[in-house]
């Protein structure tokens, strides 16, 4: 296995390096580079590891910015002091988080979960088991904090987006990320018991507590219960009457 680390502090950087070779000799380290600029440079002329170990704050940026400028297809762990920054992570094909100090233990961990996704990956997209298991198929993969947690269709309550977020909420009221749009997840589940209520919003059928007309639109009570109000246009009000009456 191929890997790069973007660390920019040489103490951390070598004692990464240590334990990796450490914990399985057989990996190798083709790149050590400790900036943005640097880093960028390397992948435009390199071809792409099989992984990378990356710390969230380098000299010049923040390393958000290099797979902003250059999206890549490789797996990434990012490693960090701050746990602030976990959900934008997602965003960059983060696999996993790793607090500082990191201990053996927990790169041992990261590894392990690597070689156990490494099979789903597919063109450079999170997971190609979340991509061929939509949940038409009867199962969505979704992450809550860094695990991934398959859930059955008839245990998802709703999807909503946040802050151009994918939450999908079970009938337990757990809380997790979903790595599609709601425009994705639309055209693959089962449109007899969920529903696009709006442009923020899926629901299954059961979700549906109680509802109410409001002024040519429906006002939806789903459960377990969403803090802000959401309602069904005017315009879709006549086939949300149809499908809940089904």
């Amino acid at each position: 296995m191929t890997v790069i680390i973007i660390e920019d502090e040489l103490p951390a950087r070598a004692k990464l390096l240590s334990m990796l070779l450490e914990i399985d000799p057989a990996i190798r380290v083709v790149a050590q580079l400790g900036s943005v600029k640097d880093s960028l440079e390397w992948l435009h002329k390199n071809r792409e590891p099989d992984l990378a170990f990356v710390d969230i704050q380098l000299s010049d940026d923040h390393s958000f910015d290099i797979f902003r400028k250059h999206p890549v297809k490789f797996p990434v762990i990012f490693t960090t002091a701050y746990d602030r920054y976990l959900l934008e992570s997602f965003e960059f094909n983060s696999i996993d988080y790793l607090l500082k100090p990191i201990t053996e233990e927990k790169l041992k961990r990261s590894l392990e979960k690597m070689k156990t996704l490494q099979q789903h990956f597919l063109q450079g997209n999170i997971l190609k088991l979340i991509q061929q298991q939509p949940p038409t198929k009867g199962r969505l993969v979704a992450r809550k904090g860094t695990e991934f947690i398959a859930l059955n269709a008839e245990e998802i309550a709703y999807f909503f987006t946040d802050h151009k977020i994918v939450f999908v909420r079970d009938f337990q009221g757990r809380q997790m990320i979903v790595d599609k749009n709601l425009g994705a997840l639309e055209t693959e589940l089962d449109k007899n018991i969920f529903f696009r209520l709006n442009r923020k919003f899926i629901a299954h059928q059961k979700a549906i507590d109680r509802f109410k007309p409001e002024s040519g639109k429906i006002q939806i009570y789903l459960k377990p219960e969403m803090k802000e109000d959401v309602f069904v246009s005017k315009e879709t009000a006549p086939e949300f009457r149809k499908w809940i009456g089904s």
